[in-house]
């Protein structure tokens, strides 16, 4: 990759330093909901809305997460709550907490770099990351910035040439699972992309230019990097060598096609740990089981693709029912804290993803809002079982969760 030009590199740094002086940026967030207030306001309109929407209506996006709000906690009292642990393990794996990060596309426009600040941030904290196939960063990138292994999530494209590449590049990077997304065979329609005109990078329209130019602290940084295109697209793809062609393959090449025939050939592909995500229905439950995946995730694409789905937390218990002893059940869309981490676990996951916060704390601070995000999860983890009389993350389960009676 290219280095930064270094008139512009001084220019960059001047810039940022006066903000840092101006504006420097200290108060704590306490809660996800400071760093989604304060991504709003630093992240540029198209892209925010982009992390920040759902199709169509966006019912089934608001309803992952007003059905958390629903579950209640059954409090307990007098217990011995000194030696405490949010620690547990994923598909074998150990980790701080049971949280991964999920897989989000253009993490890298939200902040600049933003899958290595985030892959550092997760690396560091002791909890997963999973970078998407429609990330900036490409796995290289990201891999060549870290020193432990991470996943990597595929999307099944026409061009299964293209795919078996990517799952190759996967291995060699060391990725130590591969997650692959079922639920994007057709693009859900939502209206704010349509709207705001989405692009990366954005298109120099006036509109795009005065929006960016209130936001410096994302434009400066921005100035500092030449990953602002598809990372692991760009360059790998037999013409496409600009943005132009490179939109135009994109838009064609999720596969309508895509079968249980597919996810074997790319089992054995793979060789390694196989997630399956994207599972929303008891019966499709049950034929990810056969495929001798590691792990399935309830999620409806956090409400992007079919509105009018159920949110994620009202279809998990009859999945966990259904499968939870022949596979790791595993789920995401609406978590919004560690209160709803709690909620997810009682009701049989066994580890849960979150996309929006770690993306606002990504848009807020960067690497530091990542860790801000983390530490949020574990300290509402941490405190919400200790209320319910519990000292470890493993003793969760129904027991906790209040019945009414």
């Amino acid at each position: 990759m290219p280095a930064p030009n270094p008139t512009i590199e001084k220019l960059r740094r001047f810039g940022q330093s006066a903000i840092d002086t101006l504006a420097p940026d200290r108060s704590p967030a306490t809660c996800i909901e400071d760093l989604r207030v304060m991504a709003r306001r630093r992240v540029p309109r198209m892209f925010y809305d982009y992390a920040d929407t759902g199709s169509w209506t966006e019912s089934t996006y608001r309803a992952n997460e007003a059905d958390f709000a629903k579950i209640l906690f059954r409090q307990r009292v007098a217990v011995d709550l000194s030696d405490r642990s949010t620690r547990s393990t994923m598909i074998g794996e150990d980790v701080a907490m049971p949280v991964a990060l999920a897989p989000t596309g253009l993490t890298g426009m939200q902040h600049a770099d933003g899958e290595i600040l985030a892959a550092r941030a997760a690396e560091a904290f002791g909890v997963p990351f999973t970078l998407s196939t429609m990330s900036i960063c490409s796995i290289e990138d990201v891999a060549e910035h870290t020193t432990r292994p991470f996943w990597f999530q595929l999307y099944v494209m026409r061009d299964r040439d293209f795919a078996g590449r990517l799952i190759d590049r996967a291995k060699a990077a060391g990725c130590s699972a591969l997650v692959l997304t079922l639920d994007l065979q057709i693009l859900g329609q939502r209206h704010k992309d349509i709207k705001n005109g989405l692009a990366t990078p954005p298109k120099p329209t006036l509109a795009n230019l005065v929006d960016i130019a209130f936001r410096p602290r994302w434009a400066l940084a921005m100035l500092g990097t030449q990953r602002r295109q598809f990372g692991n697209i760009f360059g790998h793809v037999t013409g496409v060598d600009d943005m132009a062609s490179l939109g135009a393959w994109t838009a064609n090449q999720f596969d309508p096609a895509l079968s249980w025939a597919d996810v074997d050939w790319i089992r054995e592909r793979w060789g390694g740990k196989l997630i399956l995500k994207g599972i929303l229905d008891v019966e499709d439950a049950r034929l990810a089981v056969r495929t001798g995946a590691d792990a399935i995730v309830v999620s409806n694409h956090g409400g992007r693709q079919l509105d009018g789905a159920p949110s994620s937390i009202a279809a998990l218990p009859p999945i966990v029912e259904a499968v939870g002893g022949d596979i790791e059940v595993h789920m995401d869309g609406g978590i919004r804290g560690g209160q709803d981490v709690a909620r997810a676990l009682a009701l049989g996951a066994r580890g849960t993803y979150i996309g929006r916060p770690f993306l606002y704390g990504l848009g807020a601070r960067g690497e530091r809002g990542v860790t801000e995000c983390l530490r949020i999860i574990r300290n509402e983890l941490d405190l919400t079982l200790a209320f319910c009389g519990l000292t470890h993350v493993d003793q969760v389960g129904p027991h906790i969760l209040w019945q009414g009676k």
